[in-house]
């Protein structure tokens, strides 16, 4: 009897496991079965070559046109007295376009760079091991804190060995002589009371914050050209005329409101016409080039091929830690911290909704691009 019952027990686990291991194993080969078809090359009605390419066409001229007037529209605004760097409405609008940055970095380029490296199209070892999109992104936001203190100090370090001993010594015996002239009255006992205001050379100052513009809009420019390389790289290299359409519409507002952050640092930054132009150029052509150059290796390019997810992945890490170190400390910081808006509260109030506003609209963006 007791034989019976074990022999029972014994084959009802056997049953038991040949079920469960039956499902493991057809769930096993399902995924695996799906993993393949996800790194495959998408097929279906809506890949078609020869229907792609006039929607290329298309979003390489429109991109080109929106980014242009996106990154310009700053640049012209010197001719429009309300928006001069010491209005209030200045403020408000960088104060949204430095929003619309921050919305990138965190929105946009970081998930994407998240999404590539954990693709089950790459090995499990080491890219599902390590966070690499965060490693790679701090590393690229202490970088860009290292060029902005290192460049900022050696120019101090050259403004203060500027300064010509012969002005040393006559400011000297300019103060030696104000402290005799002081004995002299003090000994006769008369009594003296003055203040003696040394003139305050602010031309350092103002060339060491001109300085900072410029690094702040070089390293913002290298950041934003980065990431739109690989977004139009990605748009040239698809056949997917249903996912091309609903994209082309949202890049061009992402890259007209990007371009009005960009535009913003640049007209602070003072430059030449000719280096502004060169930077306005080279901002909007990126992303068409992208397109042009995913276009030129679409049959060589596999979207979800593991050399492309990790370039593409490992670039727009990079690219989201620089965006995100330049809102945050050279943008929003810098503005919110300053006298300006530390003066006038309403004020302060008006630009953190210009940030929400600006952020807000870019973070609705990501749902299409």
């Amino acid at each position: 009897m007791a034989i019976t019952c074990s022999t029972v027990i014994i084959f009802i686990f056997l049953i038991l496991f040949t079920i469960f291991s039956g499902q493991v194993l057809s769930q096993s080969d399902n995924s695996t079965k799906s993993i393949l078809e996800e790194c495959r090359p998408e097929s279906g009605s809506c890949n078609s070559n020869s229907k792609a390419l006039p929607l290329k066409i298309i979003a390489i001229v429109s991109i080109l046109v929106t980014s242009m007037v996106g990154v310009c529209l700053p640049l012209l605004s010197r001719s429009v007295p309300a928006l001069q760097p010491d209005r209030n409405l200045f403020v408000i609008v960088k104060a949204f376009a430095s929003g619309i940055i921050l919305a990138t970095g965190f929105m946009h380029v970081l998930p994407d760079s998240f999404d590539m490296l954990r693709s089950p199209c790459l090995p499990e070892n080491p890219w599902h091991k390590f966070p690499f999109s965060g490693f790679v992104a701090m590393l690229s936001a202490v970088g860009a804190l290292m060029v902005d203190s290192i460049t900022t100090s050696i120019y101090s370090r050259r403004s203060s060995m500027d300064v010509k001993p012969a002005e040393i010594e006559v400011a000297d015996d300019e103060e030696d002589n104000r402290d005799r002239e002081m004995g002299v009255v003090i000994s006769s006992g008369v009594h003296f009371h003055g203040h003696c205001h040394a003139p305050i050379d602010t031309t350092t100052s103002g060339d060491s914050q001109l300085l900072r513009y410029r690094v702040i809009a070089m390293v913002l420019e290298l950041g934003i050209i980065v990431h739109s390389v690989v977004i139009g790289l990605s748009l040239g290299a698809s056949d997917n005329t249903c996912t091309i359409k609903p994209l082309v519409a949202a890049l061009c507002f992402h890259q007209m409101f990007e371009g009005m952050g960009l535009g913003g640092c640049i007209f602070q930054a003072e430059y030449k016409f000719l280096k502004k132009a060169l930077m306005a150029f080279f901002f909007s052509v990126t992303t068409p080039f992208g397109i042009v150059l995913g276009i030129a290796l679409s049959a060589t390019y596999k979207e979800n091929s593991p050399s492309s997810l990790m370039t593409e992945g490992l670039l727009d890490a990079a690219s989201a830690g620089l965006l995100i170190y330049m809102a945050l400390v050279d943008l929003l910081s810098a503005d919110f911290m300053g006298p300006k808006l530390q003066r006038n509260i309403k004020l302060q109030m008006k630009s953190y909704l210009a940030v929400l506003l600006g952020c807000g609209g870019m973070s609705l963006m990501a749902k299409w691009a």
